[in-house]
């Protein structure tokens, strides 16, 4: 599942396209994704025009004229492309047949048809929904952001307080910090000398505060990267993102352990169905 780093790269790419145009038509190739989309969605969209494009934890969320918020979420496999005239742009096209929903934008005050944004997604686990004002839908709860100020050292800590679930279990809570996935908790822990075993009641206020340093470092390294693709993930431009290859531990399994000075090999366990690659010699 595409993770904060790539959502971001998606919508780095997106906002230049989307933001100050208006939805000259929407086409819906289905009527559901993951879940039914909202009641008039076309009628909802058409014709109004996009102020800003921001992400929130795994979301894309575009501010409408209207009002109105429409919420973007890629789930497993989904992917956004931009038609621009020179169709395919990129070296990793997508099947048409998972062509769901289609944006034809077009810039304020202009007679010229803008850019088509193509939302493709393979497994259909992403969705949209539109929020009217004052309404959060499955925005309500998120934590904070770990790349803002509001996520600190003091703020992990006292979320952690007699949670005992393992740290992993708990980075991963959207209420706790909102947008982590597996991929870049498991390097940040890494980096923080932590075991993904270790319960989050038992982490002291210097490892939040050092867990909370290298989160923040992981996630900027990773957007510059583009993001990581293994599987599906490609940015709206059709660039893959290369943080993969700077990977320390994830997927690094039997390989050694590239802490300075440790002797360790990385090992894999699975944690609630899903796998943890850390040092058993380093991260304690």
């Amino acid at each position: 599942m595409p993770e904060l780093p790539e959502v971001e790269t998606v919508r780095a790419g997106l906002a230049p396209v989307m933001e100050g145009r208006k939805f000259t038509r929407v086409k819906l190739n289905r009527e559901d994704l993951r879940f039914p989309f909202p009641k008039s969605f076309i009628r909802r969209l058409e014709g109004k025009s996009l102020i800003s494009l921001r992400r929130r934890a795994k979301f894309l969320m575009g501010e409408l004229s209207s009002g109105e918020t429409l919420i973007m979420h890629l789930g497993m496999s989904g992917r956004f492309t931009i038609e621009t005239g020179s169709w395919p742009a990129d070296d990793t096209p997508t099947n048409p047949q998972h062509d769901h929903v289609i944006f034809t934008m077009q810039k304020l005050g202009s007679e010229k048809q803008g850019p088509t944004i193509i939302y493709n997604d393979p497994r259909r686990f992403g969705f949209m929904e539109l929020l009217g004002q004052g309404e959060s839908g499955r925005l309500k709860g998120l934590g904070p952001e770990p790349l803002s100020n509001h996520f600190s050292g003091p703020s992990l800590f006292e979320s952690l307080t007699g949670k005992k679930a393992p740290i992993k279990s708990a980075l991963l809570d959207q209420r706790i910090v909102a947008g982590l996935g597996n991929i870049y908790v498991l390097e940040a822990l890494h980096a923080s000398h932590i075991s993904p075993i270790r319960l989050a009641k038992d982490v002291t206020q210097d490892e939040a505060a050092l867990l909370t340093t290298e989160i923040k470092k992981t996630l900027e390294l990773a957007i510059k990267a583009g993001g990581s693709t293994l599987n599906d993930f490609a940015a709206a431009d059709g660039a893959l993102g290369y943080f993969q290859h700077r990977f320390q531990v994830y997927g690094k399994e039997g390989t050694a352990c590239p802490t300075p000075a440790c002797t360790g090999n990385i090992e894999r366990i699975k944690q609630s169905g899903r796998s943890s690659f850390y040092c058993p010699n380093c991260q304690i």
